[in-house]
C-alpha cells in the first residue's frame, strides 16, 4: 500500500483549516490533495484529536503484526497436520510391508486410512 505524504498530525489539521471556516477546495488546493482524499480523511479522522489518532496507528499496527502472525500459525499447523498424516501412512506400511499390520496390533493414526485396508481387503488371498 502507498505510503501517505502526511502525517496523522498533519492530516488532523488540515481537517482543522477547513472546520474553522475555510473552503474545502481552497485547502485541498493549499495542501495539493484531492477533494475526494480529503473526504477520506475526514471520514476516518474526523473529530480526532493528535493524540487520538497516534493511538489508531498503534491499534492498526499491531492489528495487522498479529493478523501475520495467525496466518503463519495456521500455516504451520496445516504443515505440521500434513507431516503428521504422512507420518501415519508410513508407519502403516512399515511392518514388512503388510499395510494392515498396524491394524492387527490396534495402532492406527487419527484420521489416516491405511491403502488396501477395509472390508473388502483380504491379506492373504485363497489359491
Amino acid at each position: 500500500m502507498k505510503r501517505s505524504r502526511f502525517t496523522e498530525e498533519q492530516i488532523i489539521g488540515i481537517l482543522k483549516e477547513q472546520e474553522s471556516g475555510q473552503r474545502t477546495a481552497d485547502v485541498c488546493r493549499r495542501h495539493g490533495v484531492s477533494e475526494g482524499t480529503f473526504y477520506k480523511w475526514k471520514a476516518k479522522y474526523g473529530g480526532l484529536e493528535v493524540s487520538e489518532a497516534k493511538r489508531l496507528k498503534a491499534l492498526e499496527d499491531e492489528n495487522t503484526r498479529l493478523k501475520k502472525l495467525l496466518a503463519e500459525t495456521m500455516l504451520y499447523n496445516a504443515m505440521l497436520k500434513d507431516v503428521a498424516s504422512k507420518n501415519g501412512d508410513a508407519r502403516c506400511t512399515a511392518g514388512g510391508g503388510r499395510p494392515s499390520s498396524c491394524h492387527a496390533r490396534g495402532e492406527r493414526a487419527a484420521g489416516v486410512s491405511c491403502a488396501g485396508s477395509g472390508p473388502d481387503f483380504d491379506p492373504l488371498p485363497v489359491s
